[in-house]
């Protein structure tokens, strides 16, 4: 009996260790993919659960790249959006049907499951301003078709390389814009308002739309397939993770679109803190109950930069430590690696510049191109990024010290090798003391480079600066922004001085 009841104490105390692993929950950078991602994370935590946000992960294919790694556990999906962009497959007619054609496919492919759709769709909407809707006289979008040549677009660029975005409406209604720029999710309806633009893509549920009273042109040809919001989790947690999955499921059937448009519209016009208006809807919802301290929060809200930044100084110190922690150890990895490829090619010239040429395409790459292709080979998260900051410093170390050393003094080497000194003697006694300041001058700007690049960390869920900037853009929240760049161009400045003291010390001469 003892020996019983000792078996069922260490099973009970050994469960909460089955459970250390967070629940990952994640979104893709536009205002309702953070609030339902948000309201997730919450819910999650409410019935006793942890959860480890990753906000704001770049377009479709890394988010549900990261998902089907097991990187992320959830973020907010879309049917539609899973039908054609990632599957592939041309629309069909019902919502049930294409709940269950992804719902069947993606279990079968990827061993990822969609959980209940939320309660509402969320259609693209391709919309104009009222007075371009009635002086071209548009309603649908075979009217815009009409008129397309004299318009100018501006849409996310995800909607200009998706199926279901761009290529397919432009074959399915004959559209040719006169000119098509890239615009972040929040810019375009800022462009659009000011007359730079003449039609933007957007959602239906945008509080945005409201907000510059847009017309939203009619899809005629019902070209667009249902997009029901849903919770996409990964094989792990649907697996292993019961719990979390009954906490998901709470959710199902609990919105409309109406719910969400005023939701929306609360975090991109109002500005009201994403986490702040995800806990109003679960408690409105009755997921949640409300407490006091969560009333005083809301009426402490300061709409001033001064009193943001105040409010956000322990998430900005939280980030700007990853940040730090990002930039020093890729650039200890790159100087660890980059010096020694330099001084190797001081003793190959002929070779030399090939080799320092192909190290210094890497820099030709866009920086979220060189994070995206991470993700199939790293995942998603913190190494990936380090990878990608180590490969992004390499070239001006690497360039400096093979010029710091091959110009070395000349007449300091020649004395030198008049003294009877080996070549190896030469480059470790002068030619790499004579060469510190070129080869630190290198680091400095890698590290410049480092600090401005670990920003773009945050579409691949890294952390660091860069998660409020990409949420401010998404938002368009210039106070989010500020508490993101700000930090991280005082970060870049105290870097540089911090290393210019470093190259004052170790200069040779140095008294």
């Amino acid at each position: 009996m003892n020996i019983l009841l000792v078996a069922a104490l260490v099973a009970q105390a050994a469960v909460p260790l089955v459970e250390t692993r967070p629940v990952v929950v994640a979104s893709k950078p536009f205002g309702e993919s953070y609030l339902l991602a948000e309201m997730f994370a919450q819910l999650l935590e409410a019935r006793g659960l942890r959860a480890d946000r990753r906000p704001g992960l770049g377009a479709t294919e890394i988010a549900f790249g990261a998902l089907r790694t097991g990187a992320i556990d959830v973020y907010p999906e879309y049917t539609g959006t899973g039908l054609l962009a990632i599957l592939g497959e041309q629309p069909l007619g019902s919502s049930g049907a294409v709940f269950q054609r992804v719902s069947r496919e993606f279990r079968d492919r990827y061993g990822v499951r969609w959980l209940a759709p939320l309660g509402f769709q969320n259609s693209y909407a391709i919309a104009v301003r009222r007075a371009t809707a009635d002086s071209l006289h548009l309603a649908t979008l075979s009217d815009l078709a009409r008129a397309s040549r004299t318009l100018r677009a501006g849409l996310t660029p995800d909607f200009i390389g998706r199926a279901d975005g761009l290529p397919g409406i432009a074959r399915a209604y004959g559209l040719h814009f006169r000119d098509v720029r890239a615009l972040g999710p929040a810019v375009k309806y800022q462009a659009l308002a000011a007359g730079q633009v003449d039609v933007i893509d957007g959602y239906s549920t945008d509080g945005l739309i409201a907000k510059y009273d847009l017309v939203v042109l009619t899809d005629d040809r019902h070209f667009f397939p249902p997009y029901e919001a849903a919770a996409l989790v990964s094989a792990r947690l649907a697996a292993n993770d019961p719990r979390a999955i009954a906490a998901l499921g709470e959710l199902s059937g609990r919105l409309d679109e109406r719910q969400m448009r005023a939701l929306n519209r609360r975090v991109e016009v109002d500005r009201t803190p994403v986490s702040v208006v995800a806990r109003d809807a679960l408690t409105s919802l009755g997921l949640l109950t409300a407490t006091k301290a969560d009333a005083a929060r809301a009426a402490k809200d300061d709409r001033s930069l001064a009193g943001y930044l105040n409010g956000q100084r322990g998430v900005i110190a939280r980030l700007t430590g990853r940040h730090i922690e990002l930039v020093a150890i890729s650039l200890i990895a790159a100087i660890l690696l980059a010096v020694p490829i330099g001084l190797l090619l001081e003793r190959s010239a002929r070779q030399a510049e090939g080799v320092i040429r192909a190290v210094g395409v890497l820099q030709t790459l866009p920086g979220i191109a060189l994070l995206a292709f991470m993700i199939p080979l790293l995942g998603i998260g913190v190494i990936p990024a380090l990878v990608a900051l180590v490969l992004y410093s390499l070239y001006p170390i690497v360039r400096n010290t093979y010029t710091g050393v091959r110009d070395a003094d000349p007449a300091a080497v020649s004395a030198a090798r008049a003294l009877g000194m080996t070549d190896r003697q030469i480059l470790r006694d002068v030619r790499l003391p004579l060469a510190t300041p070129v080869i630190m001058a290198g680091i400095r700007t890698a590290a410049v480079i480092d600090v401005g690049t670990a920003t773009l960390a945050a579409f691949i869920g890294a952390g660091g600066l860069g998660e409020p900037i990409v949420a401010g853009l998404a938002l368009s929240d210039t106070r989010m922004i500020l508490s993101g760049a700000i930090p991280a161009a005082l970060l870049a400045i105290g870097v540089d001085a911090g290393l210019a003291l470093v190259e004052r010390v170790t200069r040779p001469g140095h008294a």
